[in-house]
């Protein structure tokens, strides 16, 4: 029975968007869809402990799904306005021609992004559909209730209905505006998971960027030759590899420079740069994921913080910054030139963007260390507790409380 379990839950994990997907497809419908293949699992867990795991769970489980569907739409067939439905039983259309992708999974994955639908729906969709997370779950993540989730999750359906969004791979032309949606909405669950946004769930969210590396993977398998396809995958490859060395044993964040780097994954960073050489080995002139890639394939190939290139780390800044002109950017720019130029500099540059930032907690948090290390002290102390107020984080809250504190400690001393 144990056996039983563990390969539901493995099926789960790996079957779930590949039947649910199917059936999209099949039905064109994501509550029949849905719901069909919920069924599929919730009879597994009922018969595969008695009757024994099947040869090929994926296959029983989407031949199970289909059957429920097809019985649904039967049923909601009698009613005159599901005649239309009903004639989707028939399954007797022409295969689809060959698009620009191939795969249910990434189709399923680009309805989930349709640019029509809101971020905040597209994100909850994917997680929903594409990622099997539970409304529960996913309003965890976030922080908000279920009841709104589950809201986002039926008006996206709802939408997709009206507007008759297709069930269908992006025609080549219209491909590289798609993938760049539905990288974007990785790279959101991908952070929320790496520092979730406020209190009340773990600092650190494994399940949501490990589904983000999942789904990033299956875009990077379907579309090899997408530059940012390939540069994000990098990148949270690369920004993963460094988790185990993220938390304080008191749960607070450990800052780069602290970070013992021994325990960093070595196999995602021999990943991550491969990928960032493959890249770099096209010739082809890169976007922001690729270039915050290569950024981060500089911090991990050194050995610490003294050993770190800065000067091409800065580099790759001054490429970010063309291609990316946001204040966030700016402002990772100014702590890369900080090790360059010195704290000064990289304070007037933090300085200027304190209009647009003033409710970020990462600038405050940049201008207290700048500050100490001008020797700064009440500024420092104050601009920490400026970042403290801000952060919704507990271990983010944390560590810079320990950091604050420490300034206060050494000047005691």
């Amino acid at each position: 029975m144990t056996d039983a379990r563990a390969a539901i839950a493995r099926a789960h994990s790996e079957e779930w968007s590949r039947v649910l997907a199917a059936l999209t497809r099949r039905f064109g419908d994501l509550d029949v869809a849905e719901e069909a293949t919920a069924e599929a699992f919730a009879v597994a867990v009922e018969r595969w402990p008695d009757d024994g795991v099947p040869p090929n769970p994926g296959a029983w489980l989407t031949t199970t799904a289909t059957r429920r569907a097809i019985d649904r739409i039967r049923r909601e067939s009698r009613r005159d306005e599901k005649h239309q439905e009903a004639e989707m039983l028939r399954d007797d259309d022409p295969p689809e021609p060959i698009g620009a992708v191939e795969d249910d999974r990434l189709r399923l994955l680009f309805t989930c992004c349709h640019p029509a639908l809101a971020l905040e729906a597209r994100l909850a969709l994917t997680l929903r559909m594409v990622g099997g997370l539970t409304v529960p779950e996913i309003a965890r993540a976030f922080l908000v209730p279920e009841t709104t989730i589950g809201q986002r999750i039926t008006r996206a359906k709802g939408k997709i209905r009206a507007t008759r969004i297709p069930y269908r791979v992006p025609s080549a032309a219209d491909l590289p505006a798609r993938v760049s949606g539905v990288l974007a909405v990785l790279y959101l669950v991908f952070n929320e998971g790496y520092l979730a946004s406020g209190p009340g769930t773990d600092p650190i969210r494994e399940d949501l960027t490990a589904e983000a590396i999942r789904l990033a993977r299956l875009v990077h398998g379907l579309l090899p030759d997408d530059g940012e396809a390939t540069g994000l995958l990098a990148l949270l490859l690369l920004t993963e590899a460094r988790r185990p060395s993220r938390l304080s044993p008191d749960g607070g964040l450990v800052p780069l420079a602290e970070q013992d780097r021994g325990r960093w994954d070595a196999a995602l960073i021999d990943e991550g740069h491969r990928l960032v050489r493959a890249r770099l080995a096209t010739g082809e002139p890169p976007g922001p994921y690729q270039v915050l890639a290569a950024i981060n394939a500089v911090h991990t190939s050194a050995t610490d913080v003294a050993a770190t290139d800065w000067s091409q780390i800065v580099a790759l800044y001054d490429q970010l910054v063309r291609l990316d002109p946001s204040p966030v950017v700016a402002l990772n720019r100014a702590v890369a030139i900080a090790e360059l130029d010195g704290p000064a500099v990289a304070l007037a540059l933090v300085d200027r963007l304190g209009d647009r930032l003033d409710a970020y907690p990462a600038l405050h948090a940049a201008r207290a260390d700048l500050l100490r290390r001008l020797d700064r002290a009440a500024e420092a102390r104050e601009a920490w507790d400026r970042a403290i107020a801000l952060t919704g984080n507990p271990a983010e809250a944390a560590a810079l409380a320990r950091r604050r504190d420490g300034l206060s400690a050494a000047r005691g001393a």
